[in-house]
C-alpha cells in the first residue's frame, strides 16, 4: 500500500516503491539520473524516436522472460553516457538488490540517453561513477528540477540552429485517480518547442532571428522555412513512467506506449527522425489495484506531459562554450 506518511510531492516519487537520484557533474553541463525499484518493479518501454541510445531494452519486450527491472537510468553524454548503469547495478549489487540467479543477484538496470555533447565534448560524459553517485544520492524526497542529472546538458529548440535555441532539463509531476497514482520523470532535450497543453503556448522552443521571441517552430516549418542541416541523435527526450497500480508485462509496455501521447502534446515536432524519443514504465504494484488500462493510459499521459513542462520551466539559463541558452522565464 502507498505509505500515507509521506506527503505527496507532485512528482514520480508519490509513486509507492520508487526512489530518484540525481548526479550533476561540475566539469561541464552533463549528468544522469536513476529511478530505482528496490523490490523490483514490471517494467515496459516504447522507443518511438528514431535515433535512440539504449541498453537492455529488448528484455523488456512481454515475450521475453525477465519481467522485473530494479532501476532505469537516463543519462547525458550520447552512447558514452550508457556506461552510468554499468556504475548503477555496481551499487544496487552491493545493496542486495537483483534478480536472483542461484549464484548472484544480477540487477536489471535499463537505460537511455541524450545527447548533450555540444556542450563541452565527449572527453566528460557520465560514466560508471557517476551512475553510482546517483544511485547514492537516491531518495524518496521530491527530486530537483532544471538543469540537474540527465537535463543538465539539455537544450530545445535546436530546429532554426544552436544559436536560437533555449535551455532544456529535467521535470517530474504525478497524478492520483481511483486509488492509484501514476508519476512521470523525463528528460526534456528535444529538437522542437515545448508547449503548454492547457494553454497551447510555447513555454520554450526555438527564437526569432534577432532572438528576443520565440519563432513558432510548427508555424515556421508549415509556411516554408527552412530549418538548418540536421544530425541524427543530437536531439532526445527520455522519460519514466511509474504506478503503484498492478501491472502485467504486456499492460506496463502499453503504459509506455500511451505516454508518449504526452510528448506529442508537449513538445512540437515530436518522435523526429533526429530524436531518439523513448520512454520505460514502470509497475511497482504496491496499491495492490488493478485500474482499467484507459484510465493508467490517460493519466500517463498527462503524467508526462506536465513533467515535461515544468522541467523545462526549472532550467537555468546557461552560456557555456560559446552558447547562450536562454531559460524559459526568460520568455514567461
Amino acid at each position: 500500500m502507498p505509505d500515507s506518511s509521506l506527503p505527496a510531492t507532485g512528482s514520480i516519487v508519490d509513486v509507492a516503491g520508487i526512489e530518484v537520484g540525481h548526479f550533476s557533474d561540475a566539469r561541464r553541463p552533463t549528468g544522469c539520473t536513476v529511478v530505482i525499484a528496490r523490490d523490483g518493479a514490471v517494467g515496459g518501454v516504447d522507443v518511438r524516436g528514431a535515433a535512440p541510445g539504449t541498453r537492455e531494452t529488448d528484455l523488456l519486450s512481454p515475450v521475453n522472460f525477465v519481467e522485473r527491472v530494479h532501476a532505469v537510468m537516463l543519462a547525458g553524454g550520447s552512447a558514452w553516457g550508457l556506461a552510468a548503469s554499468t556504475g548503477a547495478m555496481q551499487w544496487l549489487g552491493e545493496n542486495g538488490i537483483g534478480l536472483d540467479v542461484g549464484p548472484a543477484r544480477v540487477p536489471i538496470v535499463p537505460s537511455a540517453v541524450l545527447f548533450d555533447l555540444y556542450l563541452g565534448g565527449a572527453d566528460v560524459f557520465p560514466d560508471a561513477a557517476a551512475g553510482y553517485a546517483a544511485c547514492a544520492a537516491a531518495s524518496r524526497e521530491r527530486p530537483a528540477e532544471g538543469s540537474v542529472g540527465a537535463g543538465a546538458g539539455a537544450i530545445v529548440g535546436k530546429i532554426f540552429g544552436l544559436d536560437r535555441a533555449m535551455k532544456g532539463g529535467i521535470g517530474s509531476a504525478s497524478v492520483r485517480a481511483h486509488g492509484v497514482t501514476v508519476g512521470a520523470l523525463v528528460a526534456c532535450n528535444a529538437l522542437g518547442d515545448v508547449i503548454d497543453p492547457e494553454t497551447a503556448r510555447i513555454v520554450a522552443g526555438s527564437r526569432s532571428d534577432d532572438g528576443s521571441t520565440l519563432r513558432d517552430t510548427r508555424r515556421a516549418l508549415l509556411r516554408g522555412d527552412a530549418h538548418k542541416r540536421l544530425v541524427a541523435g543530437t536531439n532526445t527526450t527520455i522519460g519514466v513512467i511509474a504506478t503503484d497500480a498492478v501491472l502485467t508485462k504486456a499492460e506496463a509496455s502499453r503504459l509506455a506506449t500511451v505516454g508518449h501521447d504526452g510528448f506529442a502534446r508537449a513538445i512540437n515536432p515530436a518522435h523526429t527522425t533526429f530524436d531518439g524519443d523513448t520512454l520505460f514504465a514502470l509497475g511497482t504494484g504496491a496499491s495492490g489495484q488493478r485500474v482499467d488500462m484507459l484510465t493508467l493510459a490517460t493519466m500517463a499521459a498527462e503524467a508526462v506531459a506536465l513533467a515535461i513542462v515544468s522541467g523545462v520551466r526549472a532550467a537555468e539559463r546557461l552560456e557555456a562554450h560559446g552558447l547562450v541558452l536562454p531559460a524559459a522565464r526568460e520568455f514567461a
